[in-house]
């Protein structure tokens, strides 16, 4: 639905984006993660015909966005981090006007309209002025006239920026809603809400891709080595040293700062070293009290991934 091959842009000299491709399926809902000024708006702006590209191409449902500009687009719903709505309209008129803009028939507002306001949470607001509206439902009808026209491809940046955390639950759960039925590509800074609400995540660095995954292979494919973290109640210092010399698949063992008795041990991918290490600590008498893997994050795998390109270890 979305297909990206090559895409590049250079403002003067400088490069904002090189050689970037990627494809987003029919109903995904994806997440495009970036340091700030890593290219993610500069390739926002290039799929939703806001500026061209300096080669490559990016077809939204089959249209070239350079080429077929204006049909691509009627296939795009597009909510910008600060959405451009008339304060001093009504809801209902609002909709009403960016159908028209849009190019929808009588009928075909009249068969969109109430459908994407009761989806949107709108209903009862309809008639509320715009600019008395809370923050998020701003947001909301930024996303109802997103929505209105029945488009393909959905293309949300910062959607839940500047909300309290019930808007923003409230914002995902509308978002996942709308896997399926449309294709979403959305821009975030919030890593545990591209985590909650999206099935891939693609990640741009220094104007070039770094990474395109679902959130859990993301996370496995960063971690690069088995990580458990046990507990004992009788604390000993010698229990890193012990587990080096007894477990020869240990690659480190380190205390948890500031949580007395808790250890982190790092082994080979694939080690299970899980009931061996419960073996020793029993054993050795320390009184084994927790022990679980460790998962990495997906803000842990952003910040590996994102640091690794400027060289910083």
């Amino acid at each position: 639905m979305i297909e990206v091959q090559g895409l590049t842009k250079y403002y003067g000299p400088h490069p904002a984006i090189m050689d970037v491709s990627f494809q987003v399926n029919a109903g995904e809902v994806v997440a495009f993660l970036g340091p700030n000024g890593a290219g993610k708006t500069t390739c926002m702006r290039i799929l939703t015909g806001y500026m061209p590209a300096t080669s490559g191409t990016a077809k939204i449902a089959g249209y070239d966005i350079h080429t077929e500009s204006l049909e691509a687009r009627r296939h795009i719903g597009y909510l910008p981090e600060h959405a451009s709505l008339y304060r001093d309209m009504r809801v209902v008129q609002y909709l009403r006007y960016a159908g028209k803009l849009q190019g929808m028939t009588a009928t075909q507002l009249r068969d969109r309209l109430d459908m994407v306001m009761e989806r949107c949470g709108l209903t009862e607001r309809s008639n509320q002025i715009i600019g008395t509206l809370s923050r998020g439902y701003r947001q909301r009808v930024g996303i109802a006239q997103a929505l209105l026209h029945d488009p393909e491809v959905l293309i949300l940046d910062e959607p839940t920026i500047g909300l309290d955390p019930n808007q923003i639950r409230e914002m995902r759960s509308l978002i996942r809603s709308l896997a399926g039925d449309h294709t979403v590509m959305l821009s975030t800074h919030i890593l545990p809400e591209a985590q909650m609400t999206c099935e891939r995540v693609i990640i741009i660095n220094q104007g070039r891709l770094v990474a395109e995954d679902t959130t859990a292979g993301l996370t496995s494919s960063t971690k690069g080595a088995e990580l458990l973290m046990f507990r004992v109640a009788q604390d000993d210092s010698s229990i890193p040293r012990t587990l080096r010399e007894t477990l020869s698949r240990v690659k480190a063992v380190r205390p948890i700062t500031g949580d007395r008795g808790a250890y982190q041990v790092e082994a080979e991918v694939g080690s299970n070293l899980g009931p061996e290490v419960a073996r020793v600590v029993v054993e050795k008498g320390w009184g084994l009290t927790e022990l679980r893997p460790i998962e990495v994050t997906l803000e842990e795998a952003f910040h590996q991934l994102t640091t690794q390109e400027e060289g910083v270890n």
